[in-house]
């Protein structure tokens, strides 16, 4: 019984194909939706919402449509739908990395931004793809309306469950967005002469041999669209994001979804190239005792590579999710595993949980402006970094927020937080005025408050590698929190915090040796004009 379920399966009729392929191909095109705005609009609870409210609004009004017009199904209209499919992915492949750039600054609420790009790249194939269920139906032969539906709706779901986990698993891991579309687009064209045949016609056979020459030229351009990042050395889609790296100006800069996330001089590779790094420093004067740190989150590795450089007594740990970003930081970055460098692949929350390793100081830097994992966020997470200090340990976090204002509130939530674990919090701007950018948060388990002053005086005294003067100008360790959440594990509205930082500059400040190449190299291509070495980015 079960052979002969599987045998009609692989003897799949005309109309079962198109219902088949249609199905793997929107699930496909939904996840790939995801991937091609994340860079511009992140990849929020309201981005997704808005992907798949589009695809699903689009597949409705197609079934709606192609039920109106059933009665004049035909295999020649399945062709006519998958060829215009196929034209429209082509578009989206050459145009569409510009149509999202160019989209990004219509006047919309943050939460609503991606609407316009998601809706008209996506929307019409996907409005295509749903005429199929019903002239598929119509198709079948079958009396029975209640059971051709059925099968047809069976049929479809089934190829969007092989087309959600092909896409997951095996394409975007694998292939440039570009190369995902080109494989999409080329299965809707093969599908249309599967169909056509054997009787294909000169129309079907020009259209569809033409349609397939411009994916394939569409793919080789890569698609047009500004960027301003420099010369790309290195690019793939991982399991968990876009990644580039890219030189200029002497600078190599790792990109993860669009976003400058780690620098390093190629000259000078332990040069701070983004001066918010060199806040690093500071638990080194709240604290004359660490010796083991451990980073939450790798990147380009700039921290670890800077503390092995600058403190020879220290060990490093790394936990980095990403096996790609720790793969990519050896061979682009430079970063070898020794005794004093040790790197772990997995979540930081469970390394945390697992390790009977304690540490002198944690630096969680996890956060992104747009996509932050609400699980480092909360007041559970904060208790199990201190569970893994020792009695005088320190955690340090590098937040992306405004210190003030309205795009404040996730940073003002966060301080919250960790204020509800931590005798101390300190925190330090690293831009100045109420602007999206780093700040850098200090916690300790000692009570006893250090002032500005004392934290100055300390600064002059130690020789912690770097002076810290300027740094420290930027002192603050008092919030107004009674506005913001308390971030749990059962209520952290991470997403909702950070909207309102979507649309305003994100400001990431270089240091001195940084020439103007650089910042104008790293800066958003829709950011007003920035100082020679200042970085300004769309967040």
């Amino acid at each position: 019984m079960a052979s002969t379920a599987a045998g009609s399966w692989l003897r799949m009729t005309r109309p079962e194909l198109a219902v088949f392929v249609s199905g793997v191909t929107s699930m496909g095109l939904e996840i790939l939706a995801g991937r091609m705005v994340a860079p511009e609009f992140g990849s929020s609870i309201y981005t997704w919402g808005s992907i798949i409210g589009v695809f699903l609004a689009a597949l409705s009004l197609g079934y709606h449509r192609g039920g109106q017009r059933a009665a004049a199904a035909s295999n020649g209209a399945l062709v006519r739908v998958f060829i215009g499919t196929a034209a429209y992915i082509a578009g989206v492949i050459l145009l569409g990395d510009l149509f999202i750039q160019s989209t990004a600054s219509l006047p919309l609420p943050s939460r609503f931004a991606s609407l316009p790009a998601i809706t008209l790249l996506f929307g019409p194939p996907t409005y295509f793809l749903g005429f199929i269920s019903p002239y598929a139906a119509e198709l079948s032969g079958r009396s029975d309306v209640g059971a051709a539906s059925g099968h047809v709706y069976a049929v479809g779901t089934v190829g969007s469950i092989i087309g959600a986990f092909a896409t997951t698993y095996f394409l975007i891991p694998s292939l440039s967005v570009t190369n995902i579309g080109l494989i999409f687009g080329l299965i809707s064209v093969v599908t249309a002469l599967a169909l056509a045949r054997p009787n294909i016609g000169r129309d079907e056979a020009v259209w569809s041999v033409g349609i397939a020459a411009v994916l394939v030229l569409a793919s080789l351009t890569g698609g047009v669209g500004l960027d301003s990042r420099g010369t790309t050395v290195y690019h793939t889609q991982t399991a968990y994001q876009e990644l580039r790296v890219a030189d200029a100006g002497g600078t190599r800069t790792l990109y993860l979804d669009g976003q400058p996330h780690s620098a390093m001089d190629l000259d000078n590779p332990t040069r701070h190239v983004f001066d918010y790094t060199s806040y690093f420093h500071v638990p080194f004067l709240l604290s004359d005792d660490i010796d083991r740190v451990l980073f939450v989150g790798g990147g380009g590795f700039t921290g670890p590579r800077v503390f092995l450089e600058q403190y020879p007594n220290v060990t490093v740990d790394v936990v980095e999710l990403d096996p790609e970003v720790v793969s990519v930081a050896e061979e682009y970055f430079g970063v070898e595993e020794s005794p004093r460098l040790n790197v772990h692949t997995m979540d930081g929350r469970q390394y945390l949980r697992e390790t009977n390793q304690t540490y002198d100081l944690i630096v969680l830097d996890a956060y992104r402006k747009d996509k932050v994992p609400f699980q480092l966020t909360t007041q559970e997470f904060m208790q199990l970094t201190s569970d893994r200090l020792d009695e005088d340990g320190l955690l340090f976090a590098n937040i992306i927020s405004a210190p003030s204002g309205p795009a404040s509130q996730f940073y003002r939530a966060e301080y919250k937080t960790i204020q509800s674990v931590y005798p101390q919090v300190y925190s330090f701007p690293t831009a100045g005025g109420a602007v999206v950018q780093n700040i850098e948060v200090v916690a300790t388990k000692d009570e006893t408050l250090v002032t500005a002053e004392e934290l100055q005086a300390r600064n002059q005294r130690r020789d912690i590698g770097i002076d810290l003067a300027a740094e420290l100008t930027s002192y603050r360790s008092d919030e107004p929190t009674d506005d913001v959440p308390l971030l749990t594990d059962d209520r952290a509205p991470v997403d909702s915090l950070l909207d309102p930082m979507v649309g305003q500059r994100y400001v990431v400040q270089r240091t001195n040796e940084t020439n103007e190449s650089e910042a104008d190299a790293a800066s958003a291509v829709d950011a007003p004009p920035a100082t020679p070495f200042v970085t300004v980015a769309r967040a």
